[in-house]
């Protein structure tokens, strides 16, 4: 068993940069494939970006793709999700997620199964 918490998120203007973290507790989060999703009000949750177990495949949206990166420092427990550039449309509650069947990672909420909390990132024009 995981937890996860997340932190980081908060009021940013349109350009500016915020990085989120997620540290885990009980298992090792380098036990475990990686994910940050976000669910905007009134949408869908959506895959943001992923980090493979071993760290070396990152996968990220279309929608984010150049403006956001994803990390993880094992020996903290923690990954990170540096986000730059960021216009209102990036406005959502950010949230992690460990995929314990697949060290690649995959882009499904379905396919995590231990999430945080939620962080709100509040992008204003």
């Amino acid at each position: 068993q995981v937890q996860l918490g997340e932190s980081g998120g908060g009021l940013v203007q349109a350009g500016g940069s915020l990085r989120l973290s997620c540290a885990a507790s009980g298992r090792t989060c380098s036990s475990y494939a990686m994910g940050w999703f976000r669910q905007a009000r009134g949408k869908e949750r959506e895959f943001v970006a992923l980090s493979s177990r071993s760290g070396a495949r990152t996968n990220y949206a279309d929608s984010v793709k150049g403006r956001f990166t994803i990390s993880r420092d094992n020996a903290k427990n923690t990954v990170y999700l540096q986000m730059n550039s960021l216009p209102p449309a990036d406005t959502a509650v950010y949230y992690c997620a460990a995929d314990t069947h697949y060290g690649l990672g995959r882009s499904q909420p379905r396919d995590y199964d231990y999430w945080g909390q939620g962080t709100q990132v509040t992008v204003s024009s």
